[in-house]
């Protein structure tokens, strides 16, 4: 607590500073995710306060994030449509995935694993940053261009004929699910199917316009219409906010441009009374609990999604521990990374509650904030205390902010959260794979596989598929590297051979192999090719393992295959420098002492060669 108030007018600065740069994103973040301004500004306050005081890192600014609302826009997109576009009914089951998330974190942390985070491979960082960028770009040209597909009657007229066939696909679900579709009802259900009204079909074609829209890959196939149908004063707006928000930084970044972009051009458009759009409405009073979260629980309705929870969770794990790495270089400090994350999974599961939408560390305000003389927790907290001020007091006035503007600022979030060391790097990657007359660089390939797949497919796949291709890869080439450094030559071609006094036709007789590397699944096929690379000759075999420092299952069944096939022979094996792991995995299935009695286990390749000439009359 002493250390808490150890700068208490630094971290008040910092966290007032942090704070207003958070605010125009939260509004922004919680339009862009589906769930509206508020839920942005609740997961900013909440996330900022709990993982600032139960977090591992003193500095960090958290809430909602570009990442993080990306997946969070797929989540809340796809869970709306399954329940036929009612965001009340969908909402309490989004909560519960977000909470879910936000308790994963916790595990995570309460494991102990936040430091396996790091090993996730830099090119698939790098194409899910950029895919974040480019789905944010593509979702935010219609709303800049102040096309609204679902307020497009024309549009959504299209749509009737389809959104009759599934008003009646509802009909039926329904009383297949309160057992009324039964052969004595039959009349009642075509009755009720007969009178579908207007306001019903209308609802299900809004929403199947919505959906068409949604997403990278919606949003390009409805740009033509909507530039058809551009709103220049939304498109001017939008427009004059990225204007503002680039050129301002220019003359000082002693206030950020996010905000005087925010305030001026809402100023404008409240001022001169112009007819545009404004966000939805932001409440006043106190956050309440969304008790349905409990209240309406079905298993049956969060278990498609866990995958998805979990992907929020890592996703907020490595967002936040990147983010802790850039605080600990500006401070000389050292985070705690199982610590922060439950810190983060806290804040996560508490936002949740209160129906905000998820975040993580962020960046740019954590630099903001330890620029401006942040140094402790009390920090973190501050901005959350300052954001839940805000929405007491200006909720009504934040709710005249006009849609297009909060556009604009995601544009430049956009634009701003792309990874531009990974794509200027490509030309300069070595090309290591071959498919087929092509040649590429294996981690272009897999920062572009990841890219495409998420922003047009899914993300969370997205990421899973790079992981494994990315450890495919990487254990290829392991392999391949233990495979071409590890050697075998007959005794006559090994300079210590002319230390001992060996007749000609012995060092023709034994064989050194040499394995450098680990003995994988990677790396077995290779290995096992020892047996026929030995010819018929050979009467003593010397494995020298002083660099093979592992060996999985694969490498253990591997040698013992190895080992039967010289033994079959008459080949005579010793092993040299045996490590601590190998020998331990050997000695649990029986090759140390079964197939290699400890008397032919060595500590050096001199001694090795002493045993050898000591035994070389049971050869002759």
């Amino acid at each position: 607590m002493k250390n808490l108030f150890s700068n208490i007018k630094g971290d008040a600065f910092g966290g007032i500073t942090a704070g207003i740069v958070a605010l125009p994103l939260a509004l922004a973040f919680g339009v862009s995710s589906g769930l509206g301004p508020t839920a942005g500004l609740y997961g900013a306050i909440f996330i900022s306060f709990f993982a600032a005081l139960f977090g591992g890192t003193n500095t960090q600014i958290s809430g909602p994030t570009a990442p993080m609302t990306a997946v969070s826009m797929v989540v809340i997109s796809g869970i709306i449509a399954t329940n036929d576009g009612d965001l009340d009914k969908a909402l309490p089951i989004i909560l519960t995935v977000f909470l879910l998330g936000g308790l994963m974190q916790i595990g995570l942390g309460a494991l102990k694993l936040g430091m396996y985070i790091k090993y996730i491979p830099y090119p698939v960082v790098s194409g899910f940053m950029t895919a974040i960028g480019v789905i944010i770009l593509l979702t935010q040209i219609l709303p800049v261009l102040g096309y609204y597909p679902k307020e497009d009657m024309a549009y959504v007229d299209t749509f009737k004929t389809q959104a009759k066939t599934v008003a009646l696909e509802n009909v039926l679900k329904d009383e297949k699910g309160e057992n009324l579709l039964v052969l004595k009802h039959l009349k009642a259900t075509v009755n009720r199917a007969e009178h579908l009204t207007a306001p019903i079909i209308l609802k299900e074609a809004t929403t199947l316009a919505g959906k068409k829209t949604s997403g990278a890959m919606g949003a390009l196939k409805a740009i033509p219409r909507a530039i058809q149908h551009i709103n220049w004063l939304e498109f001017i707006l939008a427009i004059g906010t990225i204007f503002i928000i680039y050129g301002f930084k220019r003359i000082t970044k002693a206030i950020p441009s996010t905000l005087v972009a925010l305030i001026v051009m809402s100023g404008i458009a409240v001022g001169f009374g112009l007819n545009y759009k404004p966000i939805d409405e932001i409440p006043s009073g106190l956050p309440i609990p969304n008790f349905e979260i409990f209240t309406a629980f079905k298993l049956s309705s969060v278990t498609p999604y866990i995958f998805t929870a979990l992907t929020l969770a890592l996703l907020g794990a490595i967002d936040s521990l990147l983010t802790s790495v850039v605080a600990d270089n500006m401070t000389k400090t050292k985070h705690k990374p199982n610590k922060e994350l439950v810190g983060q999974g806290i804040g996560n599961s508490i936002a949740a509650i209160f129906g905000g939408i998820p975040g993580a560390g962020a960046t740019i305000r954590t630099v903001v904030n330890i620029s401006s003389g942040g140094k402790t927790k009390l920090s973190g907290m501050i901005a959350g205390v300052l954001l839940f001020i805000v929405l007491l007091g200006l909720g009504p006035i934040a709710s005249k902010i006009p849609a297009a503007v909060l556009a604009g600022i995601l544009i430049t979030v956009g634009i701003g959260v792309m990874d531009y060391k990974g794509l200027k790097a490509i030309p300069s990657l070595p090309k290591d794979l071959k498919l087929g007359p092509i040649k590429l660089s294996s981690e272009v390939l897999i920062m572009l596989i990841v890219l495409v797949l998420s922003t047009f497919w899914n993300l969370v796949y997205a990421v899973g598929i790079g992981l494994v291709i990315a450890s495919l890869i990487f254990m290829k080439k392991t392999g391949s590297i233990t495979a071409n450094s590890s050697t075998i030559k007959p005794l006559k071609e090994h300079p210590s051979s002319n230390e001992f006094d060996f007749p000609q036709q012995l060092k023709e007789e034994i064989y050194v192999k040499h394995i450098n590397g680990p003995l994988f699944f990677g790396s077995t096929s290779d290995f096992q090719a020892l047996a026929n690379q030995i010819p018929e000759t050979a009467k003593t075999v010397i494995l020298r393992l002083e660099q093979m420092p592992y060996m999985d299952q694969s490498g253990l069944y591997a040698i013992e295959d190895v080992l039967q096939v010289l033994k079959a022979k008459g080949v005579e094996v010793l092993f040299v420098g045996v490590l601590k792991q190998p020998e331990h995995i050997m000695e649990r299935i029986g090759i140390i002492p079964n197939f290699i009695p400890n008397s032919h286990i060595f500590g050096s390749f001199k001694a090795s060669l002493e045993w050898v000439k000591l035994n070389a009359k049971n050869h002759y």
